[in-house]
């Protein structure tokens, strides 16, 4: 073929790539802001078994925050029950084969040492024309192996930050789970109660030092973070480092403070492929996210070592089921516009995807109150 050829044919191919990825971000955008539809969903079982699958209601609501919330007391209508919740072990395992066709959370949960070292080059994920360089205290704190390596838990609880979780007295039931995972570093002692101890992974975007420790401008400041640090115990501290710019010196404060008070954690940071494997693990099954929230990477990474996992703290609607006022987080008050398109996230989206695998018995949400005696009565029968 000759050159000219040759080269007119790739520029034509490059241009049709740029065209379909451009329809691609508009129609997640679309699909996202539009009412009254609704979506067929590929609930995660492997194609070549589907005759074979259960039957699962397969149909899920695309209606938005605003159209839900706004029935005031009818607001219930996007809690999910949980009267006669049966786990639906079958579905588990297959949505944790699917996941494993994307990507291995024990792997990909962290970097190890070995396969970076210091002064490597790291392009982020989301802006991979910036980079920044290994540093040695990056480097010393990498594992050696996966945190999660061979481990398995037959209950695990993921506690997200919704306000949905203040007066739900739900803390002594969560801290009954044999795994817990919390998210960005949420405050827990004086709101355990409703939220639990309990912590075996929890999370910090760079973002959460500047946001709830104010950039750690003081030694109070200092004080108070490294305090949450060392309350940890034990804990995986998953910080995702390379994501975007601007978070660098807010990490490298937070491994400094870890060395320097051999701080008994266990620092995980994710794979750079990690969030891209799971957005398409949910594009794949029809669900079109433009990020993951940190809740629902949680979820996706669980499958991988949680034979039951059970929610609490996900709520991204304004008011609860019976129209009352819902905190952003539970701990602030910090607001959140969860229906903007200039929002990285699409949070009700999100919800209405776990709401359906709740009905299916893959997973369960709980957005109301707990029992006090639940955990020895319902917990210990398991």
């Amino acid at each position: 073929m000759p050159d000219p050829v040759r080269t007119l044919l790739f520029g034509f191919v490059a241009v049709l790539l740029v065209v379909l990825i451009l329809e691609d971000i508009a129609q997640v955008e679309e699909e996202t802001a539009s009412n009254g539809q609704s979506k067929k969903v590929n609930w995660l079982i492997p194609k070549p078994h589907r005759k074979t699958a259960m039957h699962v209601d397969q149909t899920i609501s695309t209606r938005s925050s605003k159209d839900i919330c706004n029935l005031g007391p009818n607001c219930n209508t996007a809690k999910p029950s949980s009267n006669n919740w049966t786990f639906n072990k079958t579905l588990s395992n297959l949505i944790r084969k699917n996941v494993l066709r994307f990507f291995d959370p024990e792997r990909d949960i962290s970097i190890l040492k070995g396969t970076l070292k210091p002064g490597d080059i790291i392009h982020y994920v989301f802006d991979r024309h910036s980079t920044t360089n290994i540093s040695d205290n990056l480097y010393r704190l990498l594992p050696t192996v996966s945190p999660m390596k061979n481990q398995h838990h037959r209950r695990c609880a993921i506690v997200g930050n919704s306000g949905i979780l203040l007066n739900s007295s739900c803390g002594p039931e969560i801290d009954f789970y044999d795994f817990v995972i919390r998210c960005n570093l949420a405050p827990v002692e004086e709101y355990h109660q409703d939220v639990g101890w309990k912590t075996n992974l929890v999370t910090m975007n760079p973002s959460v030092v500047q946001r709830a420790f104010q950039d750690l401008v003081s030694e109070e400041w200092r004080d108070r973070f490294l305090q949450r640090l060392q309350s940890l115990s034990g804990s995986v501290l998953w910080i995702p480092a390379f994501m975007a710019k601007g978070g660098e010196e807010r990490v490298e404060w937070a491994l400094r403070l870890i060395l320097l008070h051999t701080v008994d954690v266990r620092t995980a940071f994710p794979s750079l492929r990690l969030l891209h494997a799971v957005r398409g693990y949910w594009l794949t099954n029809n669900v079109h996210i433009k990020r993951p929230t940190t809740g629902l990477l949680m979820y996706t990474m669980a499958t991988r070592f949680c034979e039951e996992i059970h929610l609490y703290g996900f709520w991204p609607f304004p008011l609860d089921p019976r129209g009352k006022p819902v905190k952003y987080h539970y701990y602030d008050s910090l607001k959140y516009e969860y229906t903007s398109r200039s929002s990285p996230h699409t949070m009700p989206l999100e919800f209405r995807t776990l709401s359906t695998l709740h009905r299916q018995g893959a997973l369960r949400l709980h957005t109301g109150t707990c029992e006090a005696e639940r955990p020895q009565k319902e917990l210990q029968s398991k």
